[in-house]
């Protein structure tokens, strides 16, 4: 039972780490399709700009989800025996 910290360890930095990758990806590819929908039709910016900004967002909230389940994990570990 002494390596289950070790893991429990090893979990939160892989779903930081692997959740950080995840939103980064995300929203370069999604600034990328903005740069090429604003290229080809400029009078609809706006619009695609406010409508960016949800998105990225909504992508930012769901690795601070993870993040705060890793720090749930991290401090209220539910796995850890009680002496």
């Amino acid at each position: 039972m002494e390596n289950v910290l070790g893991l429990v360890a090893l979990a939160c930095g892989l779903i930081v780490g692997l959740g950080a990758i995840g939103a980064s990806i995300g929203i370069a590819l999604m600034g990328g399709k903005f740069l090429e929908a604003s290229a080809r039709q400029p009078e609809l910016m706006n619009d695609l700009q406010t409508k960016m900004f949800i998105l990225a967002g909504l992508i930012d909230a769901a690795f601070l989800i993870g993040v705060a389940i890793a720090l749930l994990f991290a401090f209220a570990n539910p796995f850890q025996l009680v002496a």
